[in-house]
């Protein structure tokens, strides 16, 4: 370990191991610090083991002299018979099968020893990567138990040093173990040991992802009936956002309906702002292996910012505009332009629910896990639209607040029955507003927007500065359609059914 190497640069292969972990991706400190410790203070390698099976040490040592037999016909002649019986060919042939003629079997010991299990391990860098990708190919990630550093991850970088000068790994990362929610190791005399037989039963394999795609690989696994309900119901939310934008792009024709960017209300383009921001986080954790972040960032942004808000608000457009509408077809248009994205990030985690949902929508198309995530354009990263919807949307939480008030106190039963009066003395979220429909933000029937403070008894939220809601009762009829409150004009005849 602490000799010079010619074929090192004259570096000690302690010099070169260490200078390798150094460059190594470990995902965190605490890994990186195990194995520098373990290579930093461990001795001399001894390789060989006297054990009754293994690989064989293949090697002759003169009786005399104690010295290796290095003889390139016997070694074609070992390597020979190998490559016909195995590795048992060295334990099942006499020494004069390998010498030849060359050398007297007398005068050498055919050694009986075996390779450390460990050196056998630590070499398929040499077997694996360098025979079929090339002598300087580094694997992309080591993944093993957090054992490993003092096992597989240490032979292997001990191995590749010595002979090639460096790892033979560009990553590693470790992983826990599966214990209960308890935090106990699964065995059967605790008795709360989880088949994974019965798991796919009663779950299915899509949730049994989602359970291990949510937590922290690196740390113990947690496993039960709880934490698999909770996985079931992210699974069930995902499902019916993938099956409402399904549902909502039928019969969409790109050629007729498609909206530009430009000519797109606010909201649709904040929608693709969004879309923009989850591909970069989903695609920085997927190259870091954090596949929790990016299925967190996914989850978020589907029940968060699409479903409870976004569809939320978009939804009467859909149904009650017109099909050639500007605001309908924008709509459309987004939801086509981020259900392929959507897939594709979901895809790593939930395979037969992507592929099934693509080829729904795509029959005649290569599979979802053939497609390539493209880069979004460039216009789509906007920080004015993001801070103007940011401000909106503190003030929708603020109305939104208030309305759940009357909605406890059975005052009203929806929020189209509102129309509240909204008090604005922040400057931001006046100016945010600009054009906007808020009673459409807000789904109530109407809004009325005063500058000011507004009444010491009206609702506010006290994370939302310079807002104030008072509540106001919508006037007038209601649509049988819409579902809003209007005052209908003189003269007015009933809705035609």
């Amino acid at each position: 370990m602490d000799k010079p190497v010619a074929h090192l640069g004259g570096k000690t292969l302690r010099d070169v191991a260490l200078a390798e972990i150094a460059a190594t991706d470990w995902g965190n400190q605490a890994g990186s610090n195990r194995i520098n410790a373990m290579v930093g203070d461990r001795p001399d390698w001894l390789i060989s083991r006297q054990r009754a099976w293994g690989v064989p040490l293949a090697m002759f040592v003169h009786k005399q002299t104690n010295q290796i037999l290095i003889d390139e016909a016997v070694n074609a002649r070992i390597l020979s018979a190998m490559h016909e019986k195995g590795a048992d060919a060295w334990f099942l042939s006499d020494a004069k099968t390998f010498l030849g003629d060359a050398h007297n079997p007398d005068d050498y010991e055919m050694v009986q020893d075996i390779l450390d299990v460990w050196f056998d391990s630590g070499c398929t860098h040499a077997f694996v990567t360098r025979q079929r990708y090339g002598a300087d190919t580094q694997a992309d990630l080591y993944l093993e138990g957090s054992d490993q550093h003092r096992g597989w991850f240490q032979s292997s970088l001990l191995q590749s040093c010595a002979s090639r000068g460096q790892a033979p790994y560009k990553a590693v990362r470790t992983h826990g173990m599966i214990v209960d929610d308890k935090g106990r190791k699964m065995s059967k005399s605790l008795g709360n040991g989880v088949e994974l037989d019965d798991v796919l039963k009663t779950h299915g394999m899509e949730i049994l992802r989602l359970v291990y795609a949510s937590a922290d690989y690196a740390s113990e696994l947690a496993m039960s009936k709880v934490i698999l309900d909770q996985a079931g119901e992210t699974y069930r939310k995902l499902r019916n956002t993938i099956r409402y934008m399904l549902a909502s792009l039928k019969d969409f024709d790109a050629s007729t309906e498609t909206v530009e960017y430009a000519q797109m209300p606010l909201l649709e383009r904040w929608l693709l702002g969004r879309a923009h921001e989850i591909s970069l986080e989903v695609q920085l954790a997927w190259r870091d292996y954090d596949f929790k972040r990016a299925l967190s960032a996914v989850v978020d942004f589907a029940n968060l910012d699409l479903s409870a808000f976004y569809v939320d608000v978009r939804k009467d457009a859909l149904y009650c505009d017109a099909p050639d509408s500007l605001r309908r077809r924008a709509n459309r248009t987004a939801l086509d332009l981020l259900f392929g994205r959507m897939l594709r990030w979901l895809a790593p985690f939930l395979p037969f629910t992507t592929e099934e949902a693509w080829s729904t929508r795509y029959p005649d198309t290569a599979s979802i896990h053939l497609q390539v995530l493209h880069d979004d354009p460039a216009q789509w990263a906007d920080s004015e639209i993001a801070s103007r919807m940011a401000a909106l949307r503190d003030l929708r939480r603020v109305v939104t607040g208030a309305l759940e008030v009357q909605r406890r106190d059975k005052v009203i039963g929806s929020s189209l029955e509102a129309a509240p009066l909204v008090y604005i003395a922040n400057e931001h979220i006046r100016d945010a507003i600009g054009d906007e429909d808020l009673a459409e933000l807000f789904i109530t029937s109407g809004v009325s927007l005063r500058n000011g403070d507004g009444p010491e008894g009206a609702f506010r939220l006290e994370d939302v500065a310079g807002v104030a809601v008072e509540f106001q009762r919508a006037s007038g009829i209601k649509c049988a359609r819409s579902w809003k409150f209007f005052d209908p004009p003189l003269h007015w005849r009933a809705f035609p059914i």
